[in-house]
């Protein structure tokens, strides 16, 4: 199988989005999108439709961060809950460790990946917040 692919929804009417227009970069996001389209709880979904613009620590530009899911759910108390959800490797959620003798390119590529990935974090906690969303970061342990 793919790391990388096309979603074809079984459920298309969950879909908020094009369903035609579904693309998964990971087999985490994959399994993450048959839950989504699977799950009776899960009222809606969207990959990538949200845009949240956030200020890059690498060059101080405006750019704009698409997160993973937006679903909307019934919880086990009744209640509806929406939420935005972001997929990524456990490894990239804490900073790099510095090497002791020499820095490398793959170091420093770490860090970079960290430090946007904090400022996408940090725009999506706001935007989430001035909207009563949820925002929450999945990892292969959840998705495992």
């Amino acid at each position: 199988m793919s790391y990388s692919g096309k979603f074809k929804p079984k459920n298309y009417k969950k879909y908020k989005g094009d369903p035609t227009k579904i693309f998964y970069r990971s087999l985490w996001e994959r399994r993450f999108m048959v839950y989504a389209d699977s799950n009776p709880n899960i009222i809606e979904w969207g990959s990538e439709e949200i845009v949240i613009p956030y200020l890059s620590p690498l060059d101080r530009k405006r750019h704009r961060y698409f997160p993973d899911f937006y679903i909307k759910y019934v919880n086990a108390s009744g209640q509806t809950v929406r939420e935005i959800i972001e997929v990524k490797p456990k490894k990239q959620l804490k900073p790099p460790k510095k090497p002791t003798n020499r820095v490398s390119k793959r170091y420093l590529m770490e860090a970079q990946t960290y430090a946007v990935n904090q400022a996408k974090f940090k725009a999506a906690e706001s935007y989430c917040k001035e909207r009563r969303l949820k925002f929450r970061i999945l990892t292969e342990d959840h998705l495992t």
